[in-house]
């Protein structure tokens, strides 16, 4: 057995569970499931399966399921769970609680009701697919799930254009193909974007390529598994290279040398390591 039971002080415990691959639970994640005295996640069914992989007892503990159609009984009962002196452990199906997960509601109102709430973090597809695509992660934004509607998704990636870091979406493998052609249609067809999928799990796939590449490659395949989808930051092809410099001179004359980079490269929209690179030279006179 890898966990110990530990004393925990009355409280919520947000829990951060594996994305896929069970054993990358943490440590201090399984003494808080061993330890909580009430237990609540997204899919009962999949916490008690990673409890029993792990060797952990329910031991007579009631396990609570809050989901987006629990409504707000469940977190009345556990909120005055911890009213009463007690512990509470949740756990989304996968990956970090209250991302894409019905747990929001429940940090919210934990927070309102002036309980105590932590988090023992673990796992994020997010992050994850971050670490695999290649792309700028200086600064990056996620949207989620985008709308089904193929006008309502249009939209969506229109709002996000101009957003000056890389793009995460989950997406459904079953719309895959047609968010892509959307995004190439809406965000450029030559942005740089990558395909995650199955992260951490026996048929991990990464898949990098232009929106346009990516689009027509999934048009027709079939896929299975938990996707990601990230996108590249658009590029301004626009500023000229007298301009860039004229503004990050200006810039350093009255600020440090990070604080201009980072006002610049928003400013133009470009890669900071690029704006970096030139106000390297600049101070070398």
């Amino acid at each position: 057995m890898n966990f110990q039971k530990v004393p925990l002080s009355a409280g919520l415990y947000f829990v951060g569970v594996p994305i896929g691959t069970a054993r990358d639970i943490t440590l201090r994640a399984l003494d808080v499931l061993a330890s909580a005295d009430v237990l609540a996640a997204e899919d009962t069914r999949s916490l008690r399966r990673l409890m029993d992989i792990h060797g952990v007892p329910l031991a007579g503990r009631n396990l609570a399921a809050l989901h987006d159609h629990s409504g707000t009984g469940v977190i009345k009962r556990l909120l005055e769970a911890v009213a009463a002196g007690k512990s509470v452990a949740y756990a989304s199906e996968a990956g970090m609680p209250l991302i894409a997960d019905p747990g929001f509601e429940l940090s919210r109102a934990a927070g309102e009701a002036g309980c105590m709430v932590t988090c023992a973090p673990g796992p994020s597809a997010i992050l994850t697919a971050l670490v695999l695509a290649g792309l700028p992660t200086d600064a990056f934004y996620f949207s989620g799930f985008l709308p089904n509607a193929k006008t309502a998704r249009r939209s969506g990636l229109e709002a996000l254009r101009e957003v000056p870091g890389t793009l995460v979406f989950y997406e459904s493998p079953k719309r895959l193909g047609a968010m892509l052609a959307d995004a190439a249609s809406v965000l450029g067809s030559e942005r740089k974007a990558v395909v995650c999928r199955e992260l951490t799990k026996k048929f991990e796939e990464v898949r990098r390529g232009t929106l346009a590449e990516l689009a027509e490659q999934y048009a027709q395949q079939s896929v299975k598994g938990e996707v990601v989808v990230l996108v590249d930051r658009g590029r301004s092809d626009s500023v000229s290279q007298d301009s860039l410099k004229s503004d990050l001179t200006q810039a350093l004359a009255s600020t440090t040398m990070r604080d201009a980079v980072d006002l610049v490269s928003k400013a133009h929209n470009l890669p900071r390591r690029q704006v970096y690179q030139l106000a390297l030279e600049l101070a070398k006179g």
